[in-house]
């Protein structure tokens, strides 16, 4: 997948260039269904930077795809958790 990013974000998101994915058509991490969501999470479950790519979903609220390995359900459900967690 290539991921355009503006010239001042560029050096903060180099790990997207040992992303796994980039490998792939970007249309299997944008499934319509479980199965299509199974197979996008066994590539993620390889990749080098899949913890980075996680937290890059959820800093910037991406609302579609899997994304470091977990669903749009799954990352709505860790950014609830976060927030319960988090001191006031």
């Amino acid at each position: 997948m290539d991921f355009p990013l503006p010239p001042d974000q560029e050096r903060e998101h180099t790990w997207m260039l040992d992303a796994r994915c980039r490998e792939y058509d970007p249309t299997s991490f944008f499934p319509s269904d479980g199965v299509g969501v199974e197979r996008a999470r066994r590539i993620c479950a390889e990749c080098p930077v899949r913890v980075e790519c996680l937290e890059y979903a959820l800093e910037f609220r991406i609302d579609h795809g899997v994304w470091g390995g977990a669903s749009e359900r799954e990352r709505r459900r860790i950014l609830r958790s976060r927030r319960v967690g988090s001191p006031s």
